[in-house]
Formats: structure tokens, sequence, C-alpha cells
């Protein structure tokens, strides 16, 4: 991998790693036209950029990182676990599941959910309005819906963003709840990944990836910085119709 590459897959991962349109279609369209390999040293290198936008992402909530705030964190370990223990239990059949189509499918699927959820979505008061006043029974279902991000192409923000709608939250707070949870979840998996790789780094060209994990770092913090303003006077659709119309481009490619 070039530096041109890591550059590209680095701001690929900020853009799309925390709005509901998954990394993982935009990662095979990129590594298609790059030519670039599904090696163990590109997984090493994801590892390097999924870490930065945790950072990032622990930057923009870190007035949230505080023993003072162990009731929202006891929230978010309670959403995680669903995830954690279907992931490691069917890991196996999951990997299976990993090709094009289902991708594709599953971006037009949750293209056509957000759709019809903004159809329906009020403005309403019982509508939960801070991250912090969410309840256990509403962190439950986001975590029950993040079970579905298993099936690639799904995306895990946009299945917790479902799950938080659905549950009662505005969109700003369905969108705070999500990316505070991406911290333990991704946390466990570039955890997880690092040490499955490790071995890989020793073979890494480092400026690459160090320049990978400074972009990736950069693009998230902004994106995610931009997501919440946005989401703020605007709705899901524009995401809604981009999934479905990147789901058709990716079954034209196959």
């Amino acid at each position: 991998m070039d530096i041109f590459q890591a550059v590209i897959i680095g701001i690929i991962e900020g853009v799309t790693e925390f709005l509901p349109i998954s990394s993982t279609g935009h990662m095979i369209v990129a590594s298609k036209f790059m030519g670039i390999e599904e090696n163990a040293l590109m997984k090493a290198y994801e590892v390097i950029i999924q870490f930065a936008a945790i950072m990032a992402v622990m930057l923009i909530y870190r007035d949230k990182i505080s023993l003072k705030k162990i009731d929202l964190w006891m929230k978010l370990m309670l959403a995680f676990f669903p995830l954690a223990i279907v992931g490691f239990i069917f890991k196996d059949s999951i990997k299976a599941l990993f090709n094009v189509q289902t991708v594709a499918w599953m971006f037009i699927i949750g293209g056509i959910i957000f759709l019809v959820l903004e159809h329906f979505y009020e403005e309403k008061e019982y509508h939960v309005k801070d991250v912090e006043e969410v309840t256990y029974k509403q962190a439950w279902w986001v975590g029950f819906a993040q079970i579905f991000a298993l099936i690639p192409g799904t995306s895990r923000s946009g299945a917790t963003i479902v799950g938080g709608l659905l549950a009662g939250m505005d969109r700003k707070t369905s969108s705070d709840f999500s990316f505070l949870l991406a911290i333990p979840v991704m946390g466990a998996v570039t955890g997880y990944d690092l040490l499955k790789h490790y071995k890989d780094f020793a073979d890494a060209n480092w400026i690459p990836f160090l320049i990978g994990f400074v972009v990736a770092f950069v693009v998230a913090y902004i994106t995610v910085k931009l997501f919440l303003v946005f989401i703020q006077k605007f709705t899901f659709v524009p995401f809604g119709i981009y999934r479905i119309v990147f789901g058709i481009f990716l079954l034209t490619i196959i």
C-alpha cells in the first residue's frame, strides 16, 4: 500500500465509519478501483484507521468520558453486550455472509427503512432529547438493533440510530448514543483484530500507516461534528436515498 492509497482509504474510513451508510461497501469499491488486495497487511491497516476513528469520537465526547457519567456508561455497556455475545457465538457463520451482493442488498434495505421511518417520524414531546436521559430499556433496544449490524452492509451506526429512533429518542440523541456506543464496540473489535494481526505490523511500511491514521482521525472528527449539526436541522432522508442508490450501484458492478 502506497501513501496515496493509504490517504484515500483513511478518508473513506473517516467519512463512512460513523455515518449510517456502512464503511464496508465503500471499502469494497475503493479497493476494487485501486487494486488493493484484501490481505493481512490491509487488515492491519484497517486496525490502525479504526483506532483513529475511535480516538476522534472520544475527543468529541470527552465530557462524557468520566466516572461522573457512570450511569450513562452502564447503559452503553448494556447496549454493547447483545452484539458481543451474538457476534462471538456466530462469528464463523457471519463470515460466510460477507459478499458484495449481501452488502448491496443491505444497503438498499437499510435505505428503505430510513425512508419509511422518516415518513412516519414526528417531533413529539415524549422523545428523549438528551443522551443522559436514555433509559435502560431504550439502551437494550438499541443493543438489540445493533445485532443486525453483524450482517455486512447494514452499518453499525445505521442499525443503532434506527434502534434509537424506534425506542423513542429524537434524531440527535439517537446519533449521540450511537457514536458513544461505538467506543466500546469498536474498541473491542479493534483490540481483537490487533491480537489477530499484530505480527503483520512487523512487515508494514509505517509511513503510510501513520499518514492514514492522521487522515482518518481528522476526517472522522470533522465528519461527526458536521453530522451532529446537520441532523439537528435536517432528516435522515438523504442517507436513505444515498444507501439505495449506492446499493444499486454495487449490484451493477458485481
